[in-house]
């Protein structure tokens, strides 16, 4: 299952994602990039929560894909998607979710999910469900750039983009084979984990290594993992194209769609560079 790097990259400018990075270039800021569940803690009370976040300031939601195994995040998110699970949630039901939005919203929406619940469609007919439902792209966190091409190649020529990750552990080799099959904007992890870890933003070296990875990818990067408040982001806003928050925004949304809305305008009056 090695990736295919044949096709030429989707024009950066030319997607939603691309287009909304450049809007908030333009207006002197990084653009917020928020995750929220899918059907947490049900699917009408994570429609309204995702709905309040839209509507607060969000400028890319990453909407989550609920599964039973999600290695990569921490306790806030697999919690989330627990909920999630239990009330039923599906990839089709996400995808309805996604779908909803997009008839209220222009902003981009990427899925954010693991291999397993997608690979059990057949590819290029699910990401024609994808694009059908208004999502803009793809980000499977344990699919890594040697075999991500079984999922990747079908999304690109369904328009989707693919949204790679960079650890502070990827090497120069690594990074490099991240970035040749990567298209919309480069996840930028900030720390060594899982998400919610707590993370110092004053860090140099956390800086030099974004600096280097914006030199270098030619796309926008976005930084995320541990990011919880507005001065976080503010301190993060001058060396990232965007700044993500994952699980802040989970634990706001349990108080209810209101409470997550503040949260949001809370974080991105720290968005100005």
């Amino acid at each position: 299952m090695n990736s295919s790097t044949e096709s030429a990259p989707l024009d950066a400018g030319a997607t939603r994602i691309g287009q909304r990075f450049k809007a908030c270039r333009d207006e002197g800021r990084a653009a917020l990039v928020g995750y929220l569940t899918a059907f947490d803690p049900d699917r009408e009370g994570s429609l309204a929560r995702i709905f309040a976040a839209c509507e607060a300031g969000l400028d890319v939601l990453e909407l989550g894909v609920p599964f039973s195994d999600p290695a990569a995040d921490g306790p806030t998110i697999q919690e989330a998607m627990g909920r999630a699970l239990a009330a039923g949630a599906t990839l089709e039901g996400s995808l309805e979710i996604a779908a909803a939005v997009r008839e209220r919203f222009d902003l981009p929406v990427v899925l954010f999910g693991y291999a397993n619940p997608l690979l059990r469609r057949e590819p290029a007919d699910l990401c024609q469900s994808l694009v059908a439902a208004g999502v803009d792209g793809l980000l499977v966190v344990d699919l890594p750039p040697e075999h991500c091409g079984i999922l990747r190649d079908p999304a690109r020529a369904a328009g989707l983009d693919w949204i790679g990750l960079c650890a502070p552990t990827s090497t120069e080799a690594r990074i490099g084979r991240v970035l040749e099959v990567t298209t919309g904007f480069v996840y930028a992890v900030s720390l060594t984990g899982v998400t919610g870890t707590k993370l110092d933003v004053t860090d140099p070296g956390l800086h030099a290594q974004l600096a280097a990875l914006r030199e270098r990818a030619g796309i926008p990067v976005a930084v995320g993992f541990g990011v919880r408040d507005a001065q976080q982001v503010h301190a993060l806003a001058g060396h990232a194209d965007g700044v993500i928050v994952g699980s802040a925004l989970v634990e706001a949304g349990k108080a209810g769609p209101e409470a997550l809305a503040a949260k949001i305008r809370e974080l991105a009056a720290g968005l100005a560079r």
